[in-house]
């Protein structure tokens, strides 16, 4: 007597859903790094940035500097995170995500369009995080491509 066993209806979602969680980590800490870098300008009051006496989030470019580094760090460790498929980096990677996206807001008329492009980099971070349901992702290292294929015993 010959079973077949066939492959959950789940597994193109799955592999959908791997895909978003890893797409998210990467841009993550490909964001986070940029932060840093960013962090380290301003910090070492490079000549870089612009400055503009009539903004009303006006801050020290020193000040700008470690928010933009401790935000890049903290994105880093998320994303390693998000690489592990840690559930609490997902909650933990929307936050960080929109606090970039908050302080590179608030930071534009320093770096504009840097802002912009970091401000779009973070919203595809959030979508890629809240676009995955919590029973569609899974860690893609628990079963092997033998275990998903429909096989015969």
């Amino acid at each position: 007597m010959t079973a077949t066993h066939t492959p959950s209806a789940h597994t193109a979602k799955q592999e959908w859903a791997s895909g978003l969680t890893v797409f998210a980590a990467v841009m993550l800490m490909l964001a986070g790094v940029l932060d840093i870098f960013r962090g380290i300008m301003g910090i070492a009051e490079d000549d870089v940035f612009v400055t503009t006496n009539d903004y009303v989030f006006k801050f020290d470019l020193t000040s700008w500097g470690w928010i933009h580094l401790v935000l890049g760090v903290l994105a880093v460790l998320v994303g390693f995170g998000l690489i592990r498929t840690a559930t609490w980096a997902r909650f933990a990677g929307v936050a960080i995500a929109g606090l970039v996206m908050i302080a590179n807001f608030l930071s534009l008329p320093y770096y504009p369009v840097w802002s912009v492009v970091m401000i779009a980099i973070s919203g595809f971070i959030i979508w890629a995080l809240c676009v995955v349901r919590q029973d569609d992702s899974y860690v893609p290292y628990e079963s092997t491509p033998y275990e998903r294929t429909p096989h015969h015993v």
